[in-house]
Parts: structure tokens; sequence; C-alpha cells
């Protein structure tokens, strides 16, 4: 009967991503300990009873390479989760406080994580990694909310979201309400203020009306990037 090291041997054979997120998943235990990094790969690649050289090759960027896979991840999983509920039912505010709420409530119990990773991302040379991943994340939530704007609010949506949703994450890494009930009351005191502020921009939008080009042909290039 073959067994997690026999696979290990032939590890060119399985799905790179398959492979990353499994791994991701082993070394969350870890890096509360072990931090982002080789350690934690090295731990993870045991638990699974994997070639230590297999956790190597998967992410040759260290660090860095483990929280990009670890945000895309969760985003999928927020994704799937979302695709599960009625959310056409919901008001547009509704929809919004429930996808930030379930892509937090994901890592519960991975509070540590998450804080080291933020923790990476906030340096200089990892700023626009940062960037890309927090606009992929309020993308995602704003395609499940139903969006199809194109114009002028395409922009406006995402910036105010990714205010949103940062300001809210921070606060969460830091409650210790029952139920992280703090958090959600947080979070929607933030979308009720925001949700005030299109009716103030939506004026500039004949003014940019270049903006839709923009926007097809950055999701375009989304699309054939991954």
């Amino acid at each position: 009967m073959s067994n997690g090291k026999a696979n290990g041997g032939s590890d060119g054979l399985e799905d790179p991503s398959v492979l990353r997120d499994r791994l991701i998943e082993a070394a969350m235990p870890h890096i509360p300990f072990d931090g982002w990094g080789r350690q934690a790969a090295l731990e993870a690649a045991q638990d699974l009873d994997l070639d230590p050289g297999a956790a190597m090759k998967a992410f040759p960027g260290g660090a860095i390479d483990m929280i990009r896979c670890h945000l895309q991840r969760a985003d999928r999983e927020m994704m799937a989760a979302l695709a599960e509920m009625d959310l056409p039912s919901m008001r547009v505010r509704d929809r919004i406080a429930t996808a930030v709420r379930v892509r937090l409530e994901q890592h519960e119990h991975d509070r540590d994580a998450v804080r080291k990773a933020l923790t990476i991302l906030a340096m200089p040379q990892n700023a626009t990694i940062g960037m890309q991943a927090l606009y992929r994340t309020v993308d995602d939530i704003w395609f499940a909310a139903g969006d199809v704007a194109t114009d002028w609010n395409f922009y406006s949506k995402r910036a105010l979201l990714a205010g949103v949703y940062s300001s809210t994450l921070l606060f969460w890494l830091q409650d210790t309400s029952e139920g992280s009930e703090a958090t959600w009351a947080f979070l929607d005191r933030r979308i009720a203020d925001v949700m005030k502020v299109p009716k103030v921009t939506s004026r500039l939008g004949e003014a940019l009306s270049f903006l839709p080009r923009r926007a097809r042909a950055f999701r375009e290039f989304r699309a054939k990037t991954g």
C-alpha cells in the first residue's frame, strides 16, 4: 500500500497547487511558533509524510510565497462558502457584511498566523503583494455580492471596501469578545458609514468615462494571469 512518503517521492506528479494547499493547511498550527517560512514548511511536510524537499520546492520564495498561497486559498474557500448561501435574498450591505465575516471566521483559530502574515506584508518590499492580495479579496467579495459595475463605481466600491475590510481585520485581530460580536458590530458601523459615500462620489463618473475600458482590461489581464 502506498503512503505519503511514497507519494512524496513522485511529487512532480501531484498538482503543484494542490500540494501547496495541503502544505499550507498543515503548516498553520506551526506558524504561531515557527513563523512563516522554511521551518513551518518543513514541519508541514513531516506531518504529511512528504519529502522535505517537496516543501522547499513548493515555496521557492519562502515566507512570502507561503503567505500568497494562503491568501489565495482563503479567497477560494470564501467564495465556495458564499456560493452555498442565499446571498441574492439579502440587501447588498448584508451580502458584503456576510462575505467579510465568512472571510475572517475562516481563521478564527489562526489569528496568530494572520498577524504574523500582516507583519511580513507590511514590509516595504512586500507592499505590492499585500495590495494585490487585498484587491483580490475585495474584488471577489463584490463579485459574490452581484456587483456588475464597470464605471467609476467599479473603482470606488473596491476602494471603500478595502478600507472596511482592512480596518475590520485589524479590529478582529484584537477582539476578545465572545463570538467576536464586537467585530461584527464594528463591521456594521463601517459599512453603514461607507454606504453613504457613493451618493456623493457618483457625479465623478461623467468626468472619468474612460474607466469602464480600464476595468474590463484589468479583469481580462487578471483572468489570464490568475
